[in-house]
């Protein structure tokens, strides 16, 4: 087990030495075995400074659930499957309760409740929920097809919020799509992709991720950040994070489909209107979804943003003329990441 951390502090009726004081709430990386394999997890504990050295933690029931969903949810990231709070996240998209969701998708009734606090789903179910997270067309059909288990007022209810979603999905589905043609002669792994294919998903929480913590953040800057999130990704992995394609441009590294990124139905972006040209600012949401970002990648991506946070986008250009990547390279020209992984320090 690795070093434990300070929670907070709380009174309470202790059960180890039965008295009513202040008892501190910790936490650990702790490790269990599900389905044979070995899961570190993060474990919370309450300790008590009175009890001797043998007997002075404990856990109670609620806590115990906790870590044994949080167990369960690192046994299912390894796995690439959804995590318990992803699947809530899609059933309440819709509005429904946990077995209305089940109902619509043609399920048991307990199987949702299941899949939130305890069971493990297999990569079938695992499937259609993300068809269902990210086709709202899919969910009509099902909502079609399974119709009749659901009273007069309930089918009116979940008609208008899969309408809703609909309506939503469709604008996301196209701005996507005018992203993703950018890219056709992109697919496959290359050194122009840094081995990675574009990840949308990831484009849009990086760009979430660094508005948070730059002040200020506009297009030239935020293009350039990009640039040094994937190249740092690859100088470290061998592989890009988003899977973006940068060209040489007089102002630094620039990703194709510039201008389709800032359209991104989950981009959040302020236009101003400048003397000469429209200003991108870039400005965080309230729920911004970074459950595709792993440790690894907040890692570099704090990284980038500590370091370029202060720079104006005059200053950052600067810096991204004196790399290598750029000075190789000439104007239109694709920026390898071969040479984007000889970056300097950051």
């Amino acid at each position: 087990m690795k070093k434990d951390s300070l929670v907070k502090k709380i009174f309470m009726e202790c059960p180890l030495c039965d008295k009513i004081h202040e008892i501190e709430e910790r936490k650990r990386i702790a490790t269990t075995i599900i389905k044979g394999e070995v899961v570190d997890y993060e474990e919370n504990y309450y300790f008590c400074q009175y009890s001797d050295e043998d007997e002075n933690e404990f856990t109670v029931g609620r806590m115990e659930d906790r870590n044994l969903l949080n167990a369960r949810n690192e046994y299912r990231r390894c796995h690439g499957l959804l995590t318990s709070d992803e699947i809530i996240e899609i059933r309440e998209s819709y509005g429904l309760s946990q077995a209305d969701f089940a109902r619509l998708l043609g399920w048991g009734e307990a199987t949702i409740s299941r899949y939130e606090s305890k069971a493990i789903q297999d990569d079938a179910y695992d499937n259609m929920l993300r068809i269902v997270k990210n086709d709202p067309l899919k969910a009509f059909e099902l909502f079609q097809k399974n119709s009749d288990k659901f009273n007069n007022v309930k089918k009116v209810e979940i008609r208008e919020r899969i309408i809703a979603n609909l309506d939503m999905y469709g604008r996301e589905y196209l701005k996507r799509q005018a992203l993703e043609s950018e890219y056709i002669s992109f697919k496959g792994l290359s050194d122009a992709n840094g081995n990675q294919e574009l990840n949308i998903d990831k484009v849009e929480s990086i760009i979430g991720y660094f508005a948070k913590r730059v002040n200020n953040l506009y297009k030239v800057k935020l293009m350039k950040m990009l640039w040094y999130s994937d190249a740092l990704n690859y100088k470290f992995t061998g592989k890009s994070m988003t899977g973006l394609v940068y060209l040489h441009d007089a102002m630094g590294a620039l990703p194709i489909g510039h201008y389709r990124i800032v359209d991104l139905e989950n981009v959040n972006v302020e236009e101003e209107e400048g003397y000469e040209y429209t200003k991108y600012r870039f400005v965080p949401k309230e729920n911004d979804d970074l459950s595709c970002l792993s440790a690894e990648d907040l890692e570099i991506l704090d990284k980038v943003a500590s370091k370029f946070k202060n720079f104006s986008a005059k200053d950052i250009v600067s810096y991204m003329h004196e790399e290598r990547a750029y000075k190789e390279t000439v104007d239109g020209e694709v920026i390898p990441y071969s040479l984007a992984g000889e970056i300097r320090t950051i």
